[in-house]
């Protein structure tokens, strides 16, 4: 007989998400977490080793964005709260609920397996005595996040492997004392690799910042509000794509210019065809002559790292700003294969060929991740207790078609946009189908 509990993996953002919704829809369920407390990547040093959150770091997306729809941040908080505020309100959201109950703390997922009669068989380990558990479920919820797997630069650049400096990745950057007296050469363009090269940029005498491509640098304010509040539904889901460009391009332009105007390549592909970077410290830094700009890396040599535009320079620490790996160590390869970062999901969030298998949060919107995992939670409830059906296989398979095409049409080609959405237009999407409510049997 399979038991009615359902599993969700991870208490983050998106495994407390789902915990609040499948309580107050009154469907029974177990989160296991493998570290002591919730908050996933923003738990500053989580013991559940998984986290990459940086002493300074504050998020990018503004706390009005970001909040759950069923529990807002305190208006107390600032524009961009901290890693520690923000754990700080995953606290309050799970006490305010109620939910750590339904939490089991030092439990890992090790293995998860489909039933040939229909749902999972989940076995856990102890993180405390190292006991192993196995129980069963109707479904699984996999919350485990997908910024906790580095990945390095593939293949490795020629010569790292003698290079006489010292290599750090940045999930494992945590403070700038490993910086100082360096000379650090940041890899990467994205909002870390900013981060880092900035605070860099503070505490040692040259920082270099290193990337393959030019990228948008957008600030965090405008006209005095944080930047992602100028967006609405109206905008993104209305006005059509050449618009949104031209608005906002105009907008960057009065605001800081061009991106040559600071040193920096000018991007060769659209605004919104690449993940953008957020930073408001970036350029002025850039401006004083803090952080030099290099192209990408060719090869290694002793302590010297050559550059692609025949240039070099002496380098102590390189720290790779190069992403993460999606992975889930608890499936097989025959249950989900991700390859570079490739992942066929129904709506992102279901597996068409393991049915009650759904992924909350494997996704990078433009805009904050919470209230999607909260759209999603709700989404996964309606199948759950019957409100609705999945649509037919077919059916499933030409959207995530459909999905594919449009991402390689508009995006850069990169790892990072293979799980890329529109904050507005996905959850416009979601809340839909949940409209909808198709009624024909999932085969």
């Amino acid at each position: 007989m399979i038991m009615q509990r359902v599993c969700v993996i991870g208490a983050g953002s998106s495994g407390i998400a789902a915990a609040q919704v499948l309580q107050a829809r009154g469907i029974e369920f177990t989160c296991f977490e493998t570290g002591s407390r919730v908050g996933g990547n923003w738990r500053y040093d989580n013991d559940n080793g998984m986290s990459s959150a940086y002493r300074s770091l504050h998020i990018n997306t503004s706390r009005q964005q970001m909040e759950y729809a069923s529990f807002p941040m305190p208006a107390t908080l600032p524009d961009y709260p901290s890693h520690t505020q923000i754990a700080a309100y995953f606290d309050s959201f799970v006490e305010h609920f109620g939910l750590h109950r339904h939490i089991r703390f030092q439990t890992e997922v090790t293995n998860v397996r489909p039933e040939p009669g229909g749902g999972y068989q989940v076995t856990t380990r102890s993180t405390v005595d190292g006991s192993e558990q196995t129980e069963r479920f109707r479904a699984v919820l996999v919350a485990n996040g997908h910024h906790w797997d580095p990945r390095w630069p593939e293949p490795a650049f020629p010569g790292a492997d003698t290079f006489s400096g010292a290599q750090l990745h940045a999930h494992h950057y945590r403070t700038p004392d490993v910086l100082v007296g360096k000379r650090v050469l940041v890899l990467g363009f994205g909002n870390s690799a900013c981060d880092i090269a900035v605070e860099s940029s503070r505490v040692v005498d040259r920082t270099l910042l290193a990337f393959r491509r030019g990228e948008y640098v957008l600030p965090k304010y405008f006209f005095g509000r944080p930047t992602d509040t100028l967006s609405s539904p109206f905008l993104t889901r209305t006005l059509p794509m050449f618009a949104r460009r031209l608005l906002l391009g105009a907008f960057l332009r009065l605001k800081i210019g061009k991106m040559s105007d600071y040193g920096l390549p000018d991007p060769q592909h659209k605004l919104f065809a690449a993940h953008p970077t957020v930073s408001e410290d970036l350029l002025s830094r850039l401006g004083h002559g803090d952080i030099q700009i290099r192209p990408n890396i060719a090869r290694f040599e002793g302590d010297t790292v050559h550059f692609t535009n025949g240039t070099s320079e002496p380098v102590d620490l390189v720290i790779y700003c190069t992403g993460y790996r999606i992975t889930f160590p608890f499936l097989g390869e025959d249950i989900i294969k991700p390859v570079d970062n490739h992942i066929d999901l129904y709506r992102r969030i279901a597996s068409v060929d393991h049915p009650g298998l759904y992924f909350i949060g494997l996704i990078q919107p433009l805009g904050a991740v919470m209230p999607l995992a909260e759209a999603q939670a709700s989404w996964i409830a309606d199948l759950l207790d019957g409100t609705t059906t999945l649509p037919s296989q077919d059916t499933m398979r030409r959207s995530i078609a459909d999905y594919q095409r449009a991402q390689r049409k508009r995006y850069v080609a990169s790892k990072r946009h293979t799980i890329q959405v529109d904050f507005h237009p996905y959850l416009h999407e979601l809340t839909q189908d949940r409209r909808t409510r198709h009624r024909q049997p999932h085969p």
